[in-house]
């Protein structure tokens, strides 16, 4: 029988509920346990596809296409655990299953309510994850306990303790343990009354996973103790990490979070091996080089709008010894001050996705910048169509290009709807989603970053690269570098005789790890290393990026 971890979260938002349950994946892993991770989210929305990135953050989009919770990119990232759709439910999803079921007939006639019928859907889908080749199951409960939405969720893990028994699972629950500065101590008493809400709904936590700016001390963690009804030696403390996130794993160790979870578990494993790990936060810590690369994007001001894309860049820089320093830019600011005055001195640029027109022509701006100056550029998704956008306005001379996603009627639609989005009118769940398979051609910056003839990256899009314009693109100088098999859809753009102007219309930070950098990532670092090192004998002073619309 698979084991159950129940990782809820109190107090505030925010805390790293899904850090954790990623780092709590990773020990188990490096133990020899075979994990699955899922997270149930409390909204109705039946999928965040649907969603601003201003309202969730980033989109993560797995392998089968689902539109998910940027938590599950934590998952991806700390463990080897294969994700699906399976991993994450929302209240919409879980819902609109059960009015499936009733207007089918399966409840033969009973009156559907939230218990047994919405707790039984919500247990069927841990079920689902806990198969023959599992060892232990780790789900995240959304938001905080004492919200209304998550309810339904919190019963049904009640509920399942009772189903399997309880020397089968183990409630973790996150919790702030805030300092003030005026009282000079810190105070245990919200989560006393986090874990006091969760009792009250039948939940005895075993781990108290503590979030604090400082140290607790030893009569804080046994008061905690004491008036939660935990064992002292299951308060763990998780103090804010100033390097990385990457931290987190390795200060759980140090408070023998896994050696509890494996005794609580009664779980076979073998003893912890995490060297790579922290050879990996060794490479981060004492960097040789540095290198400025500037994020152009419209939900700059979100710091999880991109969140992929910066660890992306980071695990570059961990592969190549290098601290990469970020300079987030609003692309609206590039079209105000110009490329110039937002740009100068960056060793690279990176343009992101994003639906809508505006921040378009900032981006467009910033890609004739790097263009035109020969700075590393890298274009994703809808980067990749500003690339085309701005080759076909700057060097192919076409007038009024576009994308129909902008402007319908443009006099040179070079970026236009796939064919097969012209008969839809629902937006979730429509677009081209998942794994697709791309060849590369011989010869080119992709094929050589890659070191394989054919890959597979996750999309996330509906418009690409119009094929009418392939040829006088091409005569321009323009390599289509990666296409589908059938040669029928642009994936990848390059041009050749630029240092580094790769844009692709996949999602490759979605594929990225701490310890395996994604191949087109590092070719951006690598390539702004080597702008910066032939910097080094030029007198002329660049003007640097404006600190006020970059924070890194």
């Amino acid at each position: 029988m698979a084991k159950h971890i129940f990782v809820t979260g109190g107090v505030v938002s925010s805390l790293g509920k899904g850090l954790t349950c990623a780092s709590v994946g990773m020990l188990l892993e490096r133990r020899g346990l075979r994990v699955r991770l899922q997270k149930f989210d409390p909204y109705i929305n039946v999928d965040p596809g649907t969603m601003s990135p201003y309202q969730h953050g980033e989109v993560y989009v797995l392998d089968d296409g689902s539109e998910t919770d940027l938590d599950l990119g934590h998952y991806e990232r700390f463990t080897n655990a294969v994700l699906t759709r399976d991993c994450n439910y929302t209240t919409g999803k879980i819902y609109q299953s059960v009015i499936h079921k009733e207007r089918h007939g399966d409840y033969l006639g009973k009156t559907v309510q939230v218990i047994p019928h919405v707790t039984d859907e919500i247990k069927a889908a841990v079920r689902k994850l806990a198969t023959d080749d599992v060892d232990v199951v780790i789900t995240e409960i959304g938001g905080t306990v004492g919200d209304i939405e998550g309810l339904p969720f919190l019963e049904a893990i009640r509920q399942f303790a009772l189903d399997i028994g309880k020397q089968n699972c183990v409630y973790i629950h996150l919790t702030l343990v805030p300092y003030l500065k005026a009282a000079g101590e810190a105070k245990t008493k919200p989560t006393q009354h986090s874990v006091e809400r969760l009792r009250q709904i039948g939940i005895q936590p075993d781990i108290l996973v503590c979030r604090t700016e400082r140290e607790l001390s030893k009569e804080e963690a046994e008061k905690i103790a004491l008036f939660c009804n935990v064992e002292p030696r299951a308060v763990i403390e998780e103090r804010d990490k100033e390097l990385s996130i990457y931290e987190v794993p390795l200060s759980l160790v140090d408070n023998k979070l896994d050696e509890l979870l494996v005794e609580k578990l009664n779980l076979r494993s073998r003893p912890l091996e995490i060297g790579d790990w922290r050879e990996m936060l060794n490479r981060i810590k004492n960097p040789i080089h540095e290198v400025t690369i500037a994020v152009v994007g419209k939900y700059i001001k979100h710091n999880d709008a991109y969140k992929s894309v910066y660890e992306a860049l980071a695990h570059a820089g961990i592969a190549l010894n290098t601290r990469v320093v970020v300079h987030k830019i609003e692309s609206e600011d590039i079209e105000r001050e110009g490329a110039e005055r937002m740009l100068g001195g960056v060793e690279g640029i990176l343009v992101p996705g994003g639906f809508g027109y505006r921040g378009i022509p900032g981006k467009i701006e910033a890609i004739r910048f790097a263009r035109e100056r020969r700075i590393p550029f890298f274009g994703i998704c809808l980067g990749l169509q500003c690339a085309v956008i701005e080759f076909a306005s700057n060097v192919v001379k076409l007038d009024d290009a576009n994308t129909t996603e902008t402007n319908p009627h443009c006099r040179h639609p070079v970026v236009c709807l796939l064919d097969d989005q012209f008969t839809i009118t629902d937006m979730g769940g429509t677009m081209r989603l998942g794994s697709f398979p791309c060849a590369l051609a011989d010869g080119s910056r992709a094929r050589e970053a890659y070191g394989s003839p054919l890959i597979h990256e996750r999309h996330r899009h509906r418009y690409e690269f119009n094929n009418r314009y392939r040829q006088q693109f091409a005569a321009k100088g323009l390599l289509y570098s990666g296409t589908s098999p059938d040669g029928n859809l642009v994936e990848v753009i390059e041009l050749p005789d630029h240092p580094w102007f790769v844009a692709v219309q996949f999602h490759p930070e979605f594929k990225s790890k701490p310890t395996a950098a994604h191949p087109l990532f590092r070719g951006l670092v690598q390539a702004a290393l080597k702008k910066k090192d032939g910097k080094k004998g030029d007198t002329t002073r660049v003007r640097p990026a404006v600190p006020a619309a970059a924070g890194v």
